[in-house]
Protein backbone atom coordinates (compact mmCIF):
# COMPACT_ATOMS: atom_id res chain seq x y z
CA UNK A 1 0.00 0.00 0.00
CA UNK A 2 1.28 3.33 -0.60
CA UNK A 3 0.11 6.55 0.82
CA UNK A 4 0.75 9.96 1.66
CA UNK A 5 3.27 10.48 4.60
CA UNK A 6 2.55 13.47 6.81
CA UNK A 7 4.82 13.27 9.83
CA UNK A 8 8.05 14.58 8.77
CA UNK A 9 9.85 13.24 11.99
CA UNK A 10 11.63 10.22 11.40
CA UNK A 11 10.71 6.82 12.07
CA UNK A 12 13.64 5.25 12.97
CA UNK A 13 16.56 7.35 11.87
CA UNK A 14 18.79 8.91 13.88
CA UNK A 15 17.54 12.70 14.25
CA UNK A 16 20.91 13.80 16.27
CA UNK A 17 22.83 13.52 12.46
CA UNK A 18 23.02 16.60 10.63
CA UNK A 19 21.58 16.12 7.00
CA UNK A 20 18.89 13.77 8.81
CA UNK A 21 18.12 16.95 10.70
CA UNK A 22 18.28 19.32 7.94
CA UNK A 23 15.88 16.96 6.25
CA UNK A 24 13.18 16.40 9.18
CA UNK A 25 13.43 20.55 9.26
CA UNK A 26 12.10 21.22 5.86
CA UNK A 27 10.39 17.75 4.74
CA UNK A 28 6.90 18.34 3.83
CA UNK A 29 5.71 14.91 3.08
CA UNK A 30 6.60 12.07 1.19
CA UNK A 31 5.95 8.58 0.53
CA UNK A 32 5.11 5.67 2.83
CA UNK A 33 5.03 1.88 1.20
CA UNK A 34 3.46 -0.18 3.57
CA UNK A 35 3.36 -4.00 2.53
CA UNK A 36 1.35 -6.45 4.97
CA UNK A 37 2.73 -9.71 6.86
CA UNK A 38 3.31 -12.46 4.38
CA UNK A 39 2.65 -10.35 1.10
CA UNK A 40 4.32 -10.45 -1.84
CA UNK A 41 5.03 -7.80 -3.78
CA UNK A 42 5.93 -9.20 -7.51
CA UNK A 43 6.93 -6.04 -9.07
CA UNK A 44 9.06 -3.60 -7.89
CA UNK A 45 7.67 0.10 -6.82
CA UNK A 46 9.14 2.87 -8.18
CA UNK A 47 9.82 6.11 -6.64
CA UNK A 48 10.94 8.31 -9.04
CA UNK A 49 12.00 12.18 -8.15
CA UNK A 50 12.60 14.64 -10.74
CA UNK A 51 14.41 18.06 -10.62
CA UNK A 52 13.59 20.67 -14.21
CA UNK A 53 15.36 24.14 -13.82
CA UNK A 54 13.71 26.95 -12.73
CA UNK A 55 14.11 30.90 -12.63
CA UNK A 56 15.96 29.57 -9.54
CA UNK A 57 18.14 26.69 -7.52
CA UNK A 58 16.04 24.81 -5.89
CA UNK A 59 16.19 22.54 -2.78
CA UNK A 60 14.49 19.75 -2.55
CA UNK A 61 13.81 17.13 1.10
CA UNK A 62 12.13 13.98 0.47
CA UNK A 63 11.45 11.90 2.83
CA UNK A 64 10.32 8.04 2.08
CA UNK A 65 9.09 5.38 4.80
CA UNK A 66 9.10 1.38 3.70
CA UNK A 67 7.31 -0.60 6.21
CA UNK A 68 7.98 -4.04 4.80
CA UNK A 69 6.35 -6.57 7.60
CA UNK A 70 6.65 -9.88 9.28
CA UNK A 71 7.52 -12.10 6.45
CA UNK A 72 5.96 -10.28 3.94
CA UNK A 73 8.46 -9.45 0.36
CA UNK A 74 9.04 -6.39 -1.51
CA UNK A 75 11.56 -4.54 -3.43
CA UNK A 76 11.54 -0.66 -4.35
CA UNK A 77 13.79 1.58 -7.05
CA UNK A 78 14.64 4.91 -5.93
CA UNK A 79 15.29 6.91 -8.38
CA UNK A 80 16.73 10.83 -8.74
CA UNK A 81 17.14 12.76 -12.30
CA UNK A 82 17.32 16.02 -12.87
CA UNK A 83 18.69 19.23 -15.16
CA UNK A 84 19.97 22.45 -13.75
CA UNK A 85 21.09 23.57 -10.63
CA UNK A 86 19.49 22.50 -7.33
CA UNK A 87 20.12 20.87 -3.98
CA UNK A 88 18.82 17.58 -2.40
CA UNK A 89 18.70 15.85 0.78
CA UNK A 90 16.69 13.16 0.65
CA UNK A 91 15.62 10.35 3.68
CA UNK A 92 14.30 7.15 3.06
CA UNK A 93 14.00 4.72 6.09
CA UNK A 94 13.31 0.85 5.77
CA UNK A 95 12.03 -1.32 8.55
CA UNK A 96 11.94 -5.22 7.57
CA UNK A 97 10.14 -6.94 9.96
CA UNK A 98 10.86 -10.50 11.29
CA UNK A 99 11.32 -12.67 8.34
CA UNK A 100 10.99 -10.38 5.56
CA UNK A 101 13.07 -9.88 1.98
CA UNK A 102 13.42 -6.65 0.85
CA UNK A 103 15.54 -5.41 -2.07
CA UNK A 104 16.30 -1.44 -2.49
CA UNK A 105 17.76 -0.28 -5.47
CA UNK A 106 18.55 3.76 -5.28
CA UNK A 107 20.05 4.90 -8.69
CA UNK A 108 21.22 8.78 -8.68
CA UNK A 109 21.36 10.70 -11.89
CA UNK A 110 21.55 14.16 -11.02
CA UNK A 111 22.59 16.78 -12.89
CA UNK A 112 25.80 17.53 -13.35
CA UNK A 113 25.69 21.07 -11.60
CA UNK A 114 23.60 19.31 -9.05
CA UNK A 115 24.25 18.48 -5.34
CA UNK A 116 22.70 15.51 -3.86
CA UNK A 117 22.64 14.48 -0.35
CA UNK A 118 20.93 11.32 0.66
CA UNK A 119 20.40 8.93 3.88
CA UNK A 120 19.28 5.25 3.74
CA UNK A 121 18.49 3.87 7.00
CA UNK A 122 17.09 0.27 6.88
CA UNK A 123 16.58 -1.36 10.42
CA UNK A 124 16.26 -5.15 9.77
CA UNK A 125 14.21 -7.47 12.15
CA UNK A 126 15.18 -11.44 13.61
CA UNK A 127 15.91 -13.72 9.84
CA UNK A 128 15.10 -10.88 7.73
CA UNK A 129 16.87 -10.62 4.40
CA UNK A 130 17.71 -7.14 2.91
CA UNK A 131 19.67 -6.39 -0.26
CA UNK A 132 20.31 -2.49 -0.86
CA UNK A 133 22.14 -1.30 -4.25
CA UNK A 134 23.53 1.67 -4.20
CA UNK A 135 24.00 3.59 -8.06
CA UNK A 136 25.79 7.03 -8.04
CA UNK A 137 26.12 8.39 -11.73
CA UNK A 138 25.65 12.34 -11.49
CA UNK A 139 25.59 15.15 -9.58
CA UNK A 140 28.69 18.01 -9.37
CA UNK A 141 28.78 16.30 -5.27
CA UNK A 142 26.93 13.45 -4.52
CA UNK A 143 27.07 11.88 -1.29
CA UNK A 144 25.13 8.75 0.14
CA UNK A 145 25.02 7.63 3.72
CA UNK A 146 23.96 4.15 4.01
CA UNK A 147 23.29 2.44 7.67
CA UNK A 148 21.82 -0.86 8.08
CA UNK A 149 21.14 -2.11 12.01
CA UNK A 150 20.81 -5.84 12.25
CA UNK A 151 18.60 -8.23 14.89
CA UNK A 152 19.15 -11.90 15.35
CA UNK A 153 19.83 -14.12 12.03
CA UNK A 154 18.81 -11.41 10.07
CA UNK A 155 21.27 -11.12 6.92
CA UNK A 156 22.63 -7.38 5.12
CA UNK A 157 23.84 -6.85 1.72
CA UNK A 158 25.13 -3.34 0.66
CA UNK A 159 26.70 -3.22 -2.99
CA UNK A 160 27.25 -0.23 -4.78
CA UNK A 161 28.83 1.60 -7.82
CA UNK A 162 29.95 4.66 -8.55
CA UNK A 163 31.49 6.61 -11.47
CA UNK A 164 32.93 10.10 -12.15
CA UNK A 165 34.35 11.89 -14.70
CA UNK A 166 34.92 15.33 -15.22
CA UNK A 167 35.76 17.34 -11.82
CA UNK A 168 32.55 15.78 -10.13
CA UNK A 169 32.97 14.40 -6.45
CA UNK A 170 30.91 11.39 -5.21
CA UNK A 171 31.19 10.85 -1.27
CA UNK A 172 29.94 6.77 -0.25
CA UNK A 173 29.40 6.36 3.56
CA UNK A 174 27.98 3.15 4.82
CA UNK A 175 27.77 1.61 8.26
CA UNK A 176 26.44 -2.27 9.19
CA UNK A 177 25.42 -2.86 12.94
CA UNK A 178 26.15 -6.07 14.18
CA UNK A 179 23.73 -6.06 17.21
CA UNK A 180 22.74 -9.52 17.74
CA UNK A 181 24.46 -12.88 17.06
CA UNK A 182 24.31 -15.02 14.20
CA UNK A 183 23.72 -12.03 11.52
CA UNK A 184 25.41 -12.10 8.25
CA UNK A 185 26.51 -9.14 5.82
CA UNK A 186 28.12 -8.80 2.40
CA UNK A 187 29.15 -5.68 0.93
CA UNK A 188 30.55 -4.81 -2.07
CA UNK A 189 31.43 -1.16 -3.29
CA UNK A 190 33.20 -0.24 -7.19
CA UNK A 191 33.98 2.60 -8.40
CA UNK A 192 35.08 3.90 -11.55
CA UNK A 193 37.04 7.41 -11.57
CA UNK A 194 38.23 9.47 -14.83
CA UNK A 195 39.15 13.04 -15.70
CA UNK A 196 39.87 14.95 -13.17
CA UNK A 197 37.18 13.54 -10.79
CA UNK A 198 37.62 12.50 -6.90
CA UNK A 199 35.69 9.47 -4.86
CA UNK A 200 35.76 9.12 -1.22
CA UNK A 201 34.67 5.61 0.48
CA UNK A 202 33.97 4.61 4.07
CA UNK A 203 32.88 1.57 4.96
CA UNK A 204 32.31 0.78 8.75
CA UNK A 205 31.28 -2.67 10.28
CA UNK A 206 30.34 -2.42 14.33
CA UNK A 207 30.17 -5.77 15.94
CA UNK A 208 28.67 -5.01 19.15
CA UNK A 209 29.47 -7.30 22.39
CA UNK A 210 26.34 -9.49 22.35
CA UNK A 211 26.79 -10.16 18.74
CA UNK A 212 28.45 -13.52 19.20
CA UNK A 213 28.80 -15.50 15.88
CA UNK A 214 28.51 -12.87 13.12
CA UNK A 215 29.78 -13.40 9.74
CA UNK A 216 30.78 -10.13 8.11
CA UNK A 217 32.79 -9.27 4.67
CA UNK A 218 33.32 -5.60 3.31
CA UNK A 219 35.28 -4.91 0.00
CA UNK A 220 35.77 -1.66 -2.02
CA UNK A 221 37.42 -2.01 -5.25
CA UNK A 222 38.32 0.79 -7.41
CA UNK A 223 39.48 1.49 -10.93
CA UNK A 224 41.38 4.98 -11.95
CA UNK A 225 41.23 5.46 -15.51
CA UNK A 226 43.22 9.06 -15.33
CA UNK A 227 46.61 10.10 -13.87
CA UNK A 228 44.48 13.14 -12.12
CA UNK A 229 41.53 11.19 -10.76
CA UNK A 230 41.66 10.10 -6.86
CA UNK A 231 40.02 7.82 -4.37
CA UNK A 232 40.46 7.86 -0.65
CA UNK A 233 39.24 4.66 0.69
CA UNK A 234 38.72 3.77 4.29
CA UNK A 235 37.68 0.27 5.12
CA UNK A 236 36.60 -0.25 9.23
CA UNK A 237 36.06 -2.58 11.48
CA UNK A 238 35.07 -2.38 15.21
CA UNK A 239 34.31 -5.56 17.00
CA UNK A 240 33.99 -5.87 20.34
CA UNK A 241 32.59 -9.81 20.65
CA UNK A 242 35.48 -12.79 20.41
CA UNK A 243 33.40 -15.12 18.37
CA UNK A 244 33.33 -13.47 14.80
CA UNK A 245 34.59 -13.94 11.25
CA UNK A 246 34.71 -10.58 9.52
CA UNK A 247 37.38 -9.26 6.91
CA UNK A 248 37.61 -6.16 5.33
CA UNK A 249 39.72 -5.34 2.31
CA UNK A 250 40.47 -1.95 -0.30
CA UNK A 251 41.81 -2.24 -3.93
CA UNK A 252 42.83 0.72 -6.50
CA UNK A 253 44.32 0.16 -9.77
CA UNK A 254 44.41 0.76 -13.31
CA UNK A 255 43.10 -0.74 -16.40
CA UNK A 256 45.26 -4.60 -16.57
CA UNK A 257 47.79 -3.80 -19.81
CA UNK A 258 48.11 -7.60 -20.20
CA UNK A 259 44.44 -8.20 -20.89
CA UNK A 260 44.39 -5.39 -23.36
CA UNK A 261 47.00 -6.80 -25.15
CA UNK A 262 45.55 -10.17 -25.44
CA UNK A 263 42.34 -8.42 -26.68
CA UNK A 264 44.35 -6.41 -29.09
CA UNK A 265 45.94 -9.73 -30.73
CA UNK A 266 42.63 -10.90 -31.36
CA UNK A 267 41.41 -8.20 -33.43
CA UNK A 268 39.47 -5.83 -31.11
CA UNK A 269 40.17 -2.11 -30.85
CA UNK A 270 41.72 -0.37 -28.17
CA UNK A 271 38.55 1.76 -27.31
CA UNK A 272 36.83 -1.34 -27.77
CA UNK A 273 39.12 -3.47 -25.38
CA UNK A 274 39.07 -0.62 -22.95
CA UNK A 275 35.17 -0.73 -22.99
CA UNK A 276 35.22 -4.26 -22.61
CA UNK A 277 37.15 -4.33 -19.56
CA UNK A 278 35.18 -1.70 -17.50
CA UNK A 279 31.91 -3.19 -18.52
CA UNK A 280 33.50 -6.71 -17.22
CA UNK A 281 34.08 -4.27 -13.90
CA UNK A 282 31.30 -3.06 -13.16
CA UNK A 283 29.28 -6.08 -14.33
CA UNK A 284 29.20 -8.11 -11.05
CA UNK A 285 27.20 -5.14 -9.18
CA UNK A 286 24.86 -4.90 -11.77
CA UNK A 287 24.08 -8.46 -12.64
CA UNK A 288 23.10 -8.26 -8.81
CA UNK A 289 19.99 -6.40 -9.43
CA UNK A 290 16.72 -8.66 -9.78
CA UNK A 291 14.74 -7.23 -11.50
CA UNK A 292 15.59 -7.79 -15.60
CA UNK A 293 14.39 -3.95 -16.68
CA UNK A 294 16.22 -2.34 -14.23
CA UNK A 295 19.78 -4.14 -15.20
CA UNK A 296 18.49 -3.32 -19.13
CA UNK A 297 18.32 0.35 -17.80
CA UNK A 298 21.33 0.33 -16.21
CA UNK A 299 23.48 -1.51 -19.20
CA UNK A 300 22.01 0.99 -21.85
CA UNK A 301 22.62 3.75 -19.73
CA UNK A 302 26.23 2.98 -18.83
CA UNK A 303 27.29 1.60 -22.95
CA UNK A 304 24.04 3.45 -24.71
CA UNK A 305 26.56 2.29 -28.03
CA UNK A 306 27.01 -1.05 -27.45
Amino acid sequence: MLETLRDTQPRYADLSKPFIALNAAFASGGALLRVPARAVVEQPVYFIYLSLPGARATFSTPRNLVVVEEGAQASMVECYLGTGTYFTNALTEIRAGGGAVVEHCKIQRESDEAFHISTVWIEQGRDSVVASRNFAFGGALARTEIVARLDQGSECTLNGLYLTDGARHVDTRTTIDHARPHATSHELYKGILDGRSSAVFNGKILVRPDAQKTDAKQTNKNLVLSEEATINTKPQLEIFADDVRCTHGATVGQLDGESIFYLRSRGIGLEEARRMLIEAFAREIIDGVKAAELREYLGRYLWPTR
